[in-house]
């Protein structure tokens, strides 16, 4: 592929090495527990939220179960079709984020560097990440950041979006109060379920 590596590095799927590295160290890449684990997930809807000039939506919901998802109503993570005709989406979740993780230089509202979604889908359990996009919508699962399904199709509503719905491994602080402050453009609503 000569797609043009932006925010991550269209060439692998995985980065094994990469998501031990997270596991390994937690008190590095998710300080203050999961508090910074959704701020990771929050950023992401911000800059798509910004980067379109619209007013944009994210919705936290604590489960009963521990677990936590993040919806956002942005145009969905970027998903490509390669030269035989296979669903290719970037790899978000499994892969280093090339703007901040080894040279972090940006800060959550937490205070603490911003590395990307790879230290959330590391320092899960399990991750269900479900896009909609005006070209095809889907979903697929991973467990400590390595995905275990391929990408399943889901009907389509009518929505664009992402949601990234995890379930933080053991040990993490849980949930403080979660700053909601991503800028302008973007409105953060916490639920619980």
């Amino acid at each position: 592929m000569t797609w043009q590596n932006t925010t991550h590095d269209w060439s692998s799927d995985v980065a094994v090495a990469h998501l031990e590295r997270i596991r390994l160290d937690p008190a590095t890449f998710a300080p203050g527990g999961v508090t910074h684990l959704v701020l990771e997930v929050l950023a992401y809807a911000a800059d798509e939220a910004e980067s379109s000039g619209a007013e944009g939506l994210a919705v936290v919901t604590l489960h009963d179960d521990g677990s936590v998802s993040v919806a956002d109503n942005g145009r969905g993570t970027d998903t490509r079709v390669d030269a035989e005709g296979r669903t290719v989406k970037k790899p978000v979740m499994a892969t280093k984020d090339l703007r901040f993780f080894d040279a972090p230089s940006v800060s959550l509202p937490d205070g603490h560097l911003r590395r990307g979604m790879s230290v959330v889908a590391a320092l899960s359990e399990w991750l269900v990440h479900t896009n909609r996009r005006l070209n095809g919508s889907w979903t697929q699962r991973y467990e400590h950041g390595i995905p275990v399904t391929d990408l399943t199709p889901v009907e389509s509503d009518g929505t664009t979006g992402t949601t990234v719905h995890f379930s933080p491994s053991p040990g993490l602080a849980p949930v403080a109060a979660l700053p909601t402050d991503f800028g302008p453009h973007l409105t953060i609503e916490v639920r619980t379920a």
